[in-house]
């Protein structure tokens, strides 16, 4: 595995913040006026994020949805998604998507830990996976789900001043999220949620 560039975040940050305390985060977090259903059931899900060093220091693995998808078309996401009936547990199933979204083979991913849990207005509660990811990997996109793979610097993800708070109308109501842009990437939502939590800790 190539060294990490001590300009960039170091791997021990990473860990470091891992080891940290926290509470869950969700997709209501700026919007306290919401009034979630009592009862409601929130279906188990995980992502992948996937660290490399390609010699530049480490980089965040992300995807862009493809435009042909029914929810969240185009949008900027970890590789994951729902855990199925036949994964062990959230860090196999964030494994199991990574292989089928971006050709990541399980074997090439060392898993650091986990963040907490992030609760999705579509009703997921997701489980950020961080992994370390060895050399040699090419992504492939799934091209029914991913139009684009591509890596974003830690250290650009882990400043806390890259985030903004936006807002835009939903449902006739002013709803406000993260947002954390990248060249050509609008990164927002719970994406930009999970990543703020480990800028946070890592800060």
């Amino acid at each position: 595995m190539a060294p990490l560039n001590p300009a960039d975040p170091s791997l021990d940050r990473v860990i470091s913040a891992l080891s940290r305390t926290g509470a869950e985060s969700s997709d209501f977090d700026l919007n306290p006026d919401v009034v979630l259903p009592a009862g409601r059931v929130l279906r188990p899900a995980a992502v992948l994020v996937g660290l490399i060093d390609r010699g530049a220091g480490l980089h965040v693995v992300l995807t862009k949805r493809s435009s042909r998808l029914k929810h969240h078309p185009g949008q900027i996401a970890f590789p994951g998604g729902k855990v199925d009936a036949g994964d062990a547990d959230v860090t196999a199933a964030a494994l199991r998507e990574a292989w089928e979204e971006v050709g990541l083979r399980p074997e090439q991913v060392e898993v650091l830990g986990h963040l907490p849990a992030h609760e999705t207005v579509t009703s997921f509660t997701v489980t950020p996976v961080l992994g370390l990811i060895r050399d040699g990997f090419d992504p492939v996109a799934e091209p029914g789900e991913v139009e684009e793979v591509f890596e974003v610097p830690l250290a650009h993800l882990a400043d806390p001043a890259n985030y903004l708070v936006q807002s835009r109308r939903w449902r006739g109501q002013r709803r406000y999220y993260h947002t954390v842009p990248w060249g050509p990437y609008y990164i927002w939502g719970a994406t930009a949620r999970m990543l703020r939590g480990l800028a946070e800790r890592m800060a």
